[in-house]
């Protein structure tokens, strides 16, 4: 099932459909099956792909997921530091035409470097520093609401789910407001790329390279004319010397402006939740009814909905038992966050929205050292968006056919591709 010889196809399985990437509008009943199967299942995975004979597997229950993501001795994200080299580390033949946050950050490497690059970031992601942001934040939805609130209609993703988190993590990181339009272009040629069609779409390539090209700029500029910023800052710690190499400080600010918009805007929290309110009337109601529910619901979305399939793979740097299943060393992990977000051993009625869920230990942003730096902005936008939205459109709901929702589909993230509402 699991290791097919070179040169034939991979037996078709219930894992196939997840790598399908057909399956982003409802990856769960799939999940579901998989996890009848098994805490973790096999994964069709060419060995000849990559040249190793390593064997793929699916993590899909929440109790494996939290040990595997816990545990980076034995669960590593850099497959080079056991002797592991893998086409994650040579998608292109042209270094140029992967994204630069593919080098060295923080979500690609363990200890100790993982402690320093996080380090010289973290500072700027505290609950303390974030919660700051409150007023700015409230602001840019407030301005975004204003600019259609006469209309009556708007498309969420566009008009709304999408420009406040990329506004907010652009001021972080002094990026020009003009600029914002066509990184939301990059950005969805990068994320776009991610269910594996990257290395063979040449116009997706170009927006990349030219992404890659923007961010060189961007620091060039900064490194002249340094002010208040996150880059600059980087850049700034970089010229101190041994503390971040340039292509660690390209790499840094390359991840930084991807993900923190793409993870929170139309990919998640407002798109994705606002549509499954949208789904559930009656957990719509109970919210607009009660403001202060916001909070929890924004973690119950999370876990029912939450954009990131799966974070970055893990590789096995032992031969190990894990979910009755023997994993040798070199093997990689999949862990599917949103299928043990639904795990029924961990979560009473795990297919239910249930926005007062007061007992919710998901991990939508993932565990152990890796887990999202972006979590608390996250938290707070989702906050601000729900809050500013349902108070000043109670009467929002759907202006199209529920069935004309399309999604978008990228490997390990999902997203609706609009998302017309009327108030």
């Amino acid at each position: 099932m699991m290791n097919t010889p070179a040169g034939e196809p991979a037996a078709e399985t219930p894992s196939s459909g997840f790598l399908s990437g057909a399956f982003s509008a409802n990856p769960f009943p799939l999940f579901a099956q998989l996890r009848s199967m098994g805490a973790v299942v096999p994964v069709p995975f060419s060995p000849s792909r990559q040249g190793t004979g390593q064997r793929a597997w699916l993590v899909t229950r929440w109790e494996e997921a939290v040990q595997i993501l816990k545990d980076h001795q034995r669960f590593t994200v850099d497959p080079s530091s056991i002797g592991i080299d893998t086409f994650f580390r040579r998608r292109a033949e042209n270094p140029a035409d992967r994204p630069l946050f593919f080098g060295r950050t923080m979500i690609s490497v363990d200890e100790p470097d993982h402690r320093r690059l996080r380090g010289l970031v973290s500072k700027a992601f505290t609950p303390k520093y974030i919660q700051g942001l409150r007023p700015r934040v409230q602001q840019f939805a407030d301005e975004l609401l204003d600019a259609v609130q006469d209309q009556g209609t708007m498309d969420l993703v566009r008009d709304f789910a999408y420009p406040l988190p990329i506004n907010v993590i652009s001021e972080m990181l002094g990026v020009p407001a003009d600029d914002r339009p066509q990184i939301r272009d990059w950005s969805d040629a990068i994320a776009g790329g991610f269910g594996g069609r990257m290395d063979r779409d040449e116009e997706r390539r170009g927006k990349i390279r030219a992404f890659s090209a923007y961010v060189v700029q961007l620091v060039a500029h900064k490194r002249q004319h340094p002010q208040d910023d996150l880059t600059s800052q980087l850049i700034q710690m970089e010229e101190e010397g041994d503390r971040l190499s340039e292509p660690e400080l390209l790499s840094m600010i390359s991840l930084l402006i991807f993900a923190g918009h793409e993870t929170t805007s139309n990919l998640n929290l407002i798109g994705i939740g606002s549509l499954m309110l949208l789904d559930h009337p009656d957990q719509l109601f109970k919210l607009k009814t009660d403001l202060s529910l916001v909070p929890t619901a924004v973690e119950e979305l999370l876990r029912f909905s939450g954009s990131v399939v799966t974070p970055f793979p893990r590789f096995a740097a032992e031969d190990l038992e894990i979910g009755g299943q023997h994993i040798q060393k070199g093997d990689l992990l999949i862990v599917a966050l949103a299928s043990a977000n639904r795990d029924e051993t961990q979560f009473t009625e795990p297919e239910e929205l249930d926005i007062a869920r007061r007992l919710n230990r998901h991990i939508a942003f993932g565990q152990g050292m890796h887990v999202c730096l972006g979590a608390p902005l996250a938290r707070l936008e989702g906050d601000i968006a729900f809050t500013t939205l349902l108070r000043r459109m109670p009467n929002l709901r759907l202006n199209v056919p529920r069935d004309t929702i399309t999604w978008r589909i990228g490997g390990n993230l999902r997203g609706v591709t609009s998302l017309p509402v009327a108030f």
